[in-house]
């Protein structure tokens, strides 16, 4: 637990008679052996001295070390004398703390030719225990001094302490998160920080001119946050001891075998700047006499990482969804309501007063979590493309147990890519033997070689950051909206695969209206009750004759397969894990692509029940065609079909069923630090 290093006097000198005493250097550990320090007697001993040797007290370890690296080891009984060659030196270590300031001792007497003793000096040893500790193994317990604390590794055999963004707001009187308050509102505060445990043992008092402080370094004031009760006898109230205002803590040293509980809290998620490890550090200072700063001469490290923001797919089962309340959807929303009681999960409806005329639920935020060992609880990540909706998040969502981030770029400009439709993730997924259990981010993009939309910068980089659901881009800016969603989803199975993803299919399509045409079925009218003032009747044969929109499908069927290819290569898809469903698109006067008719891979999945957007496809025996395909390819996979009218609502404004709601899901039960990205 302790060393110290006596200060001989140089060769040459003529010492005084007896026992000199050396003011002792302590030297601190945390439970062993730690960077040992030496006294080198080749240089320092008495004049004449040929030998010497060693006594010290019960709880004090000495080992002699000499020239040679092969003549080192313990010393052995006061009666044994060690030649003093040059370049010898011992090593003090105590194996216990003490109870008293300089309660152990080491005398080393030096001794001339024929064994004559020629002086004695000793040095007076204070033994202080010191042990900086967190949940190094990631089980809920702060273990004592594991020798894993100070470095952090990724993997189910992996090690080091986690810390959450504190992001939610336990306060309802507040106006910031709890992360950007330095003060502690209440103990469910302190239940989304990290303990940590600073151990310490030794006398009633330090030694004069010693102390301990706290502290970090200088880089990380902005992502870390440190508390520690002030008068725990009244109240206990908890005050920010390190953070942003604050680098360093002397720490209060109490005697004896004490445990000085600290709660620690992430300020930032990882992004770009910011790899999401922080260390905090102890140290004890020493100060050799007045006027002379302190020095330290022992330090102890922790470290963490800050747990990332995590995304949760459509086969996560639904808790809550969210629609807005417009003057034009009642109907859909009873629609949304009855889908969402099958499920079994709650509805929120967004009124006016908050919405304010805002009705795309989908892109201003996107839902996820955040976890540690000891909690987790939902964070949403709000969209820089802010409509109506943009206070939404910060009124009603964010709160005790329910965290808010967002990035905003500074010179960045705004597009309509940067709305969470074109956010996606896909279910976990193995690729060349490399799991994702997590699964992966979609994101749309412009075309690699073009200067079109993409993303901003700075959410692109922060969803990168995060590590544990690695980012795809794919090339979404030939659709008008230029959302990923618009092609691309995934539903839940019960069979080895445990999903399928759904693809936007103008081909597939385009063979459907040709079979039924073969039937005898080419005047089947497309959207009836479609309810708009559009009275041109469209027919099966109009749409196969139709050579401009024909073309125009090939193009997007291009820009669609080429997404194709990249999805099935990133995420390590088969052809029959993909299921292309019908799907017809127009160019609009600047060359971007809307849907046709009602897009249904624009669908809101809910476990096994899908609220699909009616298509108002040609109509044969009472059902539409395209539903009916649509009912044969996915309901073999235990899923239901429910297909929901959002032309008036949506539809007609470049929307869909999905884009109009928003899930929160429940988190992933995979610990994303057994992840090794």
């Amino acid at each position: 637990m302790c060393r110290a290093r006596a200060h001989w006097t140089g060769s040459g000198a003529t010492p005084a008679p007896g026992l000199t005493r050396i003011t002792p250097t302590i030297r601190v550990s945390h439970g062993q052996l730690l960077n040992p320090r030496f006294s080198d007697f080749g240089r320092a001993a008495p004049a004449g001295a040929v030998s010497f040797s060693v006594k010290h007290t019960e709880g004090v370890n000495v080992e002699v070390r000499c020239q040679s690296p092969a003549e080192v080891g313990p010393a052995p009984g006061s009666g044994t004398r060690w030649p003093l060659d040059k370049g010898t030196v011992l090593r003090f270590s105590m194996s216990r703390a003490s109870t008293e300031v300089n309660d152990n001792k080491v005398t080393v007497s030096f001794y001339a030719e024929g064994g004559q003793p020629i002086n004695q000096a000793g040095v007076f040893l204070t033994g202080i225990g010191i042990s900086l500790d967190v949940d190094a193994d990631r089980d809920g317990v702060v273990e004592k001094n594991s020798p894993n604390k100070a470095s952090w590794t990724w993997g189910p055999e992996g090690h080091g302490a986690i810390l959450l963004v504190s992001c939610d707001k336990e306060n309802p009187f507040t106006v910031a998160s709890d992360c950007d308050d330095e003060r502690v509102f209440s103990r469910e505060d302190l239940l989304d920080m990290s303990r940590m445990v600073l151990r310490t043992e030794g006398p009633q008092r330090l030694p004069r001119g010693y102390e301990i402080i706290l502290y970090i370094p200088v880089s990380e004031a902005d992502k870390v946050g440190v508390f520690y009760v002030q008068n725990p006898f009244f109240g206990q109230r908890y005050m920010q001891v390190l953070g942003r205002r604050k680098l360093y803590h002397t720490v209060q040293y109490t005697g004896g075998a004490a445990e000085l509980d600290f709660f620690v809290e992430g300020l930032r998620f990882p992004d770009d700047t910011f790899p999401g490890l922080v260390s905090i550090h102890v140290s004890l200072l020493e100060t050799l006499s007045e006027g002379i700063p302190h020095a330290p001469i022992f330090t102890d490290t922790v470290m963490f990482r800050v747990a990332p923001w995590i995304m949760t797919p459509n086969t996560l089962a639904p808790v809550n969804v969210f629609v807005c309340s417009m003057k034009d959807n009642y109907l859909f929303i009873k629609e949304i309501k009855n889908l969402v009681n099958k499920a079994g999960c709650d509805l929120k409806v967004c009124f006016g007063y908050i919405n304010r005329g805002d009705r795309w639920m989908q892109d201003e935020i996107e839902f996820g979590y955040t976890h540690a060992p000891h909690k987790s609880f939902p964070v949403v990540l709000d969209s820089p493309q802010d409509g109506g909706l943009e206070r939404f998040p910060i009124k009603d969502l964010l709160g005790p147990d329910f965290g808010y981030v967002s990035r905003e770029p500074l010179f960045e400009a705004i597009t309509s890519l940067d709305s969470f439709g074109n956010l996606e993730v896909s279910p976990p997924v193995t690729v060349a033997g490399k799991e994702y259990p997590l699964g992966r981010i979609l994101i749309g993009s412009s075309f690699p070689i073009s200067a079109g939309r993409r993303m901003t910068r700075i959410v692109r980089d922060f969803l990168c950051a995060q590590q544990v659901q690695a980012p795809v881009e794919l090339y979404s800016d030939w659709l008008a909206v230029g959302h990923v969603d618009e092609f691309v989803t995934f539903v839940p199975t019960s069979d080895k695969k445990r999903f399928r993803m759904l693809m936007a299919s103008p081909a597939a399509c385009y063979k459907l209206f040709r079979e039924k045409q073969k039937e005898g079925q080419g005047e089947a009218t497309m959207f009836k009750g479609k309810g708009t003032s559009d009275t041109k009747r469209v027919t099966i044969n109009k749409v196969l004759s139709n050579n401009i929109l024909m073309q125009q499908n090939q193009y997007v069927q291009r820009c669609i397969d080429w997404n194709r290819d990249v999805l099935k290569k990133e995420l390590g898809l088969l052809e029959e894990d993909i299921i292309d469903l019908p799907a017809l698109f127009k160019l609009d006067k600047q060359g971007k692509a809307v849907p046709y008719f009602p897009n249904m891979v624009t669908m809101i999945v809910l476990a096994k029940d899908l609220g699909i957007p009616k298509p108002f496809g040609p109509i044969m025996g009472g059902e539409c065609c395209l539903e009916r395909q649509t009912r044969c390819l996915l309901e073999p996979l235990g899923l239901r079909c429910r297909f929901l009218e959002d032309v008036c609502s949506y539809h007609g404004r470049l929307g869909e069923v999905r884009c109009g709601t928003n899930v929160q899901r429940r988190p992933f039960a995979f610990k994303w630090w057994h992840v090794t990205p």
